[in-house]
């Protein structure tokens, strides 16, 4: 019965180890999917019409965030658990520009990341959703040169 016990025991670590790394294999690969550069087409169902759309970088290295929102430069981290993205504190220049479509799509912007759980990307296309109620927060697209 020791035997029996000692061997469920062992059978149970296993599985449940293997699960995890199962997991962390998968979140690393979803970074790397996200990994590149991309440009802000949409911002809460709006499309942008600025001529400087804001961009932004990310990097599967070290999840790192950096970007511009067409006025500042704005740089932080990211985490991703399966199909869930955080960004961590954002970090934002403080230049003001005069132009004030361009300061609301910026605020728009900020307050997309601060407000994202999930993505989905597909085809190039990235989409943030709300952690709150799935609606879409961000639409870009990914730079074909990376």
């Amino acid at each position: 019965m020791k035997t029996v016990a000692t061997l469920s025991i062992l059978i149970f670590t296993i599985f449940f180890t293997s699960c995890d790394e199962t997991k962390k294999v998968i979140d690393v690969a979803g970074s790397v999917q996200l990994t590149g550069t991309y440009t802000i087409s949409a911002i809460n169902g709006k499309k942008l019409t600025n001529t400087t759309n804001p961009t932004f970088t990310m990097s599967a290295l070290d999840n790192s965030f950096r970007g511009t929102t067409g006025c500042n430069s704005v740089f932080g981290n990211y985490t991703v658990d399966l199909y869930t993205i955080s960004f961590g504190d954002l970090a934002v220049s403080e230049k003001m520009c005069t132009d004030k479509n361009i300061m609301k799509t910026e605020r728009d912007f900020l307050n997309a990341l601060n407000n994202t759980g999930s993505y989905a990307l597909d085809n190039g296309a990235l989409t943030l959703y709300s952690k709150t109620d799935r609606s879409v927060l961000l639409n870009a697209t990914k730079d074909k040169n990376n």
